[in-house]
């Protein structure tokens, strides 16, 4: 059996920065640091290439996932308070001629999906999405066999759909009416906010309580599956879905996987696609990235 050669492989996110080596999709290396403050572009794309390098001699190309829109190997930040002058950044420009690499980005959420249908929970779909429910809420679509990549770096931005809004004026983020953004109900950090507003240190122990039988945080916990699952339902009816993989702190909980399974199967059966726990874990991106990156070689390298 021929071995392909390794891949190169950064996820760039706001706390942290991670670089790996990937080889026939298996990590064989890897090196994390601190994420630059303030994460302006020079000093990320320095602290990156800083990290890769090491990595990087016997690389074949480097795939990169970055939180933000992505189109063209371009970074435009949609958390400006994160990533601070973030503008149509040539973000795979820059770091291939620092390593000396071809260099591919995308967005965080679709490097993970890639990953995912490639080497994870996708496999043998066509039609396949991950969502991952942390600190917010992130997507990717696999349409037909193919990423779906739309020219502004913006799709599958699943934690922007409208749902009835329980947040009220004064807090950080206002409704948009009675509807808000679903990753402002059902993110692990809207979780956290209405956690403390219950007497619970967090969101880990409100959903902790939930599953533990506590009715005032089951209510809670239950809500934000269950519009997960209208929203999945939803996408299920537009594209045909037949796979779902949640990953993120708050979707690899067994028991949010449970409820959302539980709600979903309140629609009609044509709108419940299969939803599993994505099995790549923190590394779907990475894996994602390179596989991307390399995906010349054909799926699954």
């Amino acid at each position: 059996m021929t071995t392909s050669p390794p891949l190169l492989a950064l996820d760039i996110g706001g706390t942290s920065l991670r670089a790996a080596l990937i080889r026939n999709g298996q990590i064989t290396e890897r090196r994390e640091a601190r994420t630059p403050k303030p994460s302006t572009p020079d000093a990320v794309i320095a602290a990156a290439l800083a990290l890769a390098a090491p990595l990087s001699a016997h690389a074949a190309a480097l795939g990169v996932a970055c939180a933000g829109a992505v189109a063209g190997g371009r970074v435009t930040a949609t958390a400006v308070h994160t990533f601070p002058g973030w503008t149509d950044v040539a973000l795979a420009e820059r770091l291939g001629a620092g390593l000396g690499l071809p260099c591919a980005a995308l967005n965080d959420a679709r490097a993970a999906a890639w990953g995912e249908w490639a080497a994870g929970a996708g496999r043998d779909t066509q039609e396949f999405m991950f969502i991952t429910v942390s600190t917010g809420v992130g997507a990717g679509l696999v349409l037909g066999g193919r990423l779906h990549l739309a020219g502004n770096g913006l799709d599958a931005e699943l934690g922007f759909v409208s749902v009835p809004a329980a947040w009220q004026l004064g807090q950080d983020v206002p409704p948009l009416g009675q509807l808000g953004p679903l990753e402002f109900e059902s993110s692990g950090t809207a979780l956290g906010g209405q956690a403390v507003q219950l007497g619970f240190a967090d969101a880990r122990a409100l959903c902790d309580a939930a599953e533990g039988g506590d009715l005032k945080a089951e209510a809670v916990y239950t809500r934000s599956a269950a519009l997960m699952a209208w929203k999945i339902a939803d996408i299920a009816a537009l594209l045909g879905m037949t796979r779902v993989a949640l990953g993120g702190s708050v979707g690899l909980r067994g028991g949010y996987l449970a409820r959302v399974q539980a709600s979903l199967a309140l629609f009609p059966a044509r709108y419940q696609p299969e939803v599993v726990h994505a099995e790549l874990g923190a590394d779907a991106g990475l894996i994602g990235a390179a596989l991307w990156a390399g995906r010349g070689e054909g799926k699954g390298i």
